[in-house]
């Protein structure tokens, strides 16, 4: 027996052709596998034809013989149209002969020379396909779906392959109509990509993405299965704010009962009067008015002010939006939930941070990854209203400990992409962001810097020459330009910033001693901003019922949670995680709606 066998190529199991990845990410190119008959799939990128030496035509004797003469000058003219003239003035053509001669010219043979990708790599394989096989018009179409099979061999014109296959049977064409097909023109920008979502793919930048997309979600699950962590799933249906004061996307069917449209109530106002929120200004109004009087520190003022100036600027926008309802009422909109699917009123999950802390106090360490739903009318460019989230809860843990895992999470995920997709990063590093590979590698050898959330609005206020569009106070969210400047210009590397003022956390975050502040945290990114926010939960049930209490929400929505105080309670602490930003942070590309396969944002639901 030869002890050199010819190489085998491995097909896919389910599609009995072979990925182009499996011939051109070998280490050799492929060059090994010269010889090897393959059947391939793919998509034509781009084309060219080439033209072989012309064919001279041949004559056909017909079946039947003519009942009309033809002369020899006839046949001449026929064969050579420049010598027609010649031939009529020296009066050529006296013999004539009884068979008629039927002239057939055949085209001009050609090879038609391809560029197919599958999506499974950056690289295209050329295809030689030759005229007799399949005319040009046929495969030489951008966006043409292509089943070949054929002979790899070394390319036969110069470039930049170093194989090719020669097609020797085509065995699917899906043919393309290229006055409606929009990749037919080169280098489409990526937002007009957005409107023909479904055909993004057959992009090289799009698939470079959607493949790192593909790592960053296998790596997040081998990270946590790695570390002992269970997953499991969270509803994405659920009649609990998990963040008490989210905008939500109401569920129901009332509206395919045949009501009056006008008589239904806004999704994302049912159940709030105005009169309730006029009620709920008086209030604020008094406690700012006794907090100036007391010489309440000032903290707790802006605080107070703020609550305030957010409750009037609601108010404000009901009233508009009862105007262009035609003076219909949002009292008299409101659904009869009781009547509904679920009988009660229910949302897409904003988080799965609270069904998973449930999880997790008899489970232990837990993670889930799904989508997450916001109706926040943003036209941001890391906004989306449908979003993927890994939330993580950990049973007897403290907010250093959600911190470190956050760490150690990042570090892992932005390795594995560093080790495993060069050739998708090096894709990247030439068309999109040619820092790229310099920010992964800062996240693997940089420790994050921790800094207060007290600190950052210390460090900010002293920057000098630099005037921010948002102000710099305590109490007022950090915006993505001071998110921005810190990291980028000061730290110049990812940064921690945790414990905020409780007005900026959500409701089931543990309480600090300062009284002040809350046990919460965000990872910032240089280029992206945040990318996680975490916290240590509350699990004190007065504490936790007191400021329930507090900011008004319905304590019969959230009995299940609290019984989780009421019975063995436990600290835990987690995180969420934005996966689309990360994808951000890894391809360099700008904008989230560009790293989903089909992004729901703010007014854009397409397909």
């Amino acid at each position: 027996m030869d002890s050199e066998q010819a190489p085998v190529v491995e097909c896919s199991k389910y599609t009995k052709r072979v990925m182009l990845k499996t011939l051109l990410g070998r280490s050799d190119g492929g060059v090994g596998l010269i010889g090897q008959r393959v059947v391939i799939g793919g998509w034509v990128k781009s084309s060219r034809e080439i033209r072989k030496q012309p064919v001279t035509p041949r004559s056909v004797p017909a079946q039947v013989v003519s009942t009309k003469d033809v002369t020899c000058s006839e046949v001449l003219q026929s064969r050579i149209p420049l010598l027609r003239s010649i031939m009529k003035v020296f009066g050529a053509g006296e013999y004539r002969v009884r068979e008629k001669i039927n002239v057939v010219f055949q085209p001009q043979p050609s090879v038609s020379i391809l560029q197919v990708s599958d999506g499974s790599c950056v690289a295209s394989l050329q295809v030689l396909v030759d005229s007799a096989l399949a005319t040009p018009c046929q495969v030489m179409t951008t966006g043409t779906c292509v089943l070949i099979e054929g002979m790899l061999q070394q390319p036969s014109l110069q470039g930049k392959h170093i194989i090719e296959l020669q097609a020797e049977k085509i065995l699917h064409l899906g043919l393309v109509d290229q006055s409606n097909y929009p990749l037919s023109k080169k280098r489409l920008p990526l937002e007009s990509l957005r409107d023909c979502s479904h055909f993004r793919p057959r992009t090289t930048t799009v698939a470079s993405v959607m493949r790192i997309h593909n790592a960053l979600t296998w790596a997040t699950h081998g990270f946590f299965q790695d570390q002992g962590f269970l997953h499991v799933q969270v509803p994405i249906l659920t009649s609990t704010d998990s963040e008490g004061f989210s905008e939500k996307f109401v569920v129901t069917t009332l509206l395919n009962k045949g009501k009056n449209y006008d008589q239904i109530s806004s999704t994302e106002n049912a159940g709030v009067s105005v009169e309730a929120i006029r009620a709920s200004i008086k209030e604020k109004s008094k406690k700012v008015e006794e907090l100036n009087r007391t010489n309440s520190n000032k903290e707790a003022l802006f605080a107070a002010q703020q609550d305030l100036k957010k409750t009037q600027e609601l108010v404000s926008q009901l009233e508009t939006r009862q105007k262009a309802n035609s003076g219909v009422t949002i009292e008299t909109r409101k659904l009869d939930f009781s009547k509904d699917f679920f009988a009660r009123q229910t949302y897409l999950t904003v988080s799965g941070r609270l069904h998973l802390e449930s999880q997790a106090c008899g489970l232990g360490n837990v993670y889930s990854f799904g989508p997450r739903f916001q109706a926040v009318k943003s036209e941001s460019k890391k906004s989306l209203a449908e979003t993927w989230m890994v939330d993580v809860e950990m049973a007897f843990s403290e907010l250093e400990d959600a911190m470190e895992c956050a760490n150690d999470f990042l570090k892992f995920v932005c390795k594995r992409i560093s080790e495993g997709y060069m050739e998708d990063l090096q894709f990247i590093l030439k068309r999109i962001d040619k820092k790229v590979m310099e920010r992964l590698q800062l996240t693997l050898s940089s420790s994050f810097d921790r800094i207060s959330y007290a600190e950052a609005i210390e460090v900010l206020r002293q920057v000098a020459g630099k005037r921010f569009q948002g102000k710099i106070e305590f109490g007022v969210s950090l915006t993505e330009e001071h998110e921005s400047y810190l990291v980028d210009e000061i730290y110049k590397k990812p940064v921690i910033i945790y414990n905020h003022p409780k007005g900026l956390g959500p409701f089931y975050v543990r309480l600090n001693e300062d009284g002040m502040t809350v046990a919460t945290f965000d990872v910032v990114l240089p280029k992206v901003g945040t990318v996680i926010r975490g916290s240590q939960s509350e699990e004190r049930f007065n504490v936790l019922s007191s400021r329930m209490e507090v900011l008004g929400l319905q304590k019969q929505q959230y009995e299940w949670y609290l019984d989780l105080r009421r019975h063995g309670s436990v600290k835990t602490s987690g995180f969420s995680l934005m996966l689309e930003p990360l994808v951000l942070y890894a391809t360099g590309l700008n904008d989230v709606k560009d790293v989903v396969p089909f992004p729901r944002s703010f007014g854009r639901a397409n397909n």
